[in-house]
């Protein structure tokens, strides 16, 4: 199973235009032509300008004036809730004419296609007793039960020869068959025919990858490849090198942006550490004050404690001078305290008494 989401749709439309060649003049594609303003398109429109001309090609044989394809890749189903979804956008188209009835029922045609045989889809025609004609290999008209001209192609079972372009939309493609793509391919030389069948070959080497390995070693089929591929491989080289220019511009700006980090980094580092010096200044300025009030708080005490100090030693002397004067027994306790003004006469009395 390929990993790579392949987009089958754009070779699907190109093998149709390489598929009816010879109308070309004739006929107009609209590629997912929308139904209406809403989300409704259809794979492929294809209007004849001259609904009178008669397309070669078996494919376009039953082909009226507007003719509706819808593809279903190898991937996709094809069952008759499909059919029925066809038909329903058949319907819509011509609903959607500009005045009524422009659009006429049996100028529209509607073709499913598919690589392998939708077994589902025909066990549901033979169970409903809805009538198929097998009128070319691969191509299938649903006679009953339609509102419009319906054909189903099975592009396996196409004619290789007269279809080689549709059953180049294969994921199971064998070498001799991507051999034969690679020689038709070359071997156009139109432009818009070459574009086509380029549009095709990317879609079977994409979904054929093993066959494509097995080629490169086939110097022929390899130089065939590679030139068929150039433009694919030269589209490469723009995206790798676009891709590369972008991823350096990205590293540039990213190393900018890491600078301007950095600097902005830088900035708030400084701010951080300018204010935790303001932080610890003010802590330090705040600890000086602290410092000094303690140190003002001691003094304060020491001064307390001195004068304390001294006031108990003029206390004691002034007792000592009025025990001396009183043990003379020469004073009276009113001389004695006018000798000695800093004690009361009560507390000279009181010493008196003491030492009597």
């Amino acid at each position: 199973m390929n990993e790579i989401k392949i987009q089958w749709h754009p070779g699907f439309v190109a093998a149709i235009n390489l598929e009816l060649a010879e109308n070309r003049d004739d006929l107009i594609y609209e590629k997912e032509y929308n139904l209406n303003t809403k989300p409704l398109e259809i794979d492929l429109l294809v209007i004849k300008k001259d609904k009178d001309v008669q397309i070669s090609n078996e494919i376009g044989r039953m082909f009226r004036g507007h003719n509706i394809l819808e593809y279903r890749s190898p991937e996709d189903r094809m069952d008759i809730d499909s059919f029925y979804k066809a038909g329903a956008y058949a319907s819509l188209y011509k609903a959607y004419g500009e005045t009524v009835d422009e659009r006429k029922a049996d100028d529209i045609t509607v073709s499913l296609v598919r690589e392998a045989k939708p077994d589902g889809l025909f066990r549901y025609f033979r169970e409903h007793k809805v009538e198929v004609s097998n009128p070319y290999p691969g191509i299938y008209y649903v006679l009953d039960g339609v509102l419009f001209f319906t054909q189903v192609i099975v592009t396996r079972e196409l004619d290789g020869e007269n279809h080689g372009w549709l059953k180049f939309l294969s994921d199971k493609l064998k070498k001799q068959e991507m051999e034969a793509l690679l020689k038709r391919t070359r071997s156009l030389s139109g432009k818009l025919d070459r574009e086509l069948a380029d549009a095709v070959l990317e879609v079977s080497v994409k979904a054929n990858r093993e066959i494509v390995e097995e080629l490169k070693g086939d110097e022929a089929m390899c130089q065939a490849l590679l030139e068929i591929m150039e433009p694919e491989i030269k589209q490469i080289v723009r995206q790798a090198t676009e891709k590369e220019r972008r991823e350096r511009e990205r590293e540039k700006e990213e190393a900018v942006r890491q600078m301007e980090r950095e600097k902005e980094e830088a900035v708030r580092q400084m701010e951080r550490e300018k204010e935790e010096t303001v932080r610890q200044m003010e802590r330090e300025k705040e600890e000086t004050v602290r410092q000094m009030e303690r140190e003002k708080e001691e003094a304060v005490r020491q001064m307390k404690q001195e004068k304390e100090e001294s006031e108990k030693k003029s206390q004691k002397e002034a007792e000592e001078s009025a025990i001396k004067m009183i043990k003379m027994k020469k004073f009276t306790i009113k001389e004695i305290a006018e000798c000695v003004p800093r004690l009361s006469m009560d507390e000279i009395q009181k010493i008196a008494t003491e030492q009597a």
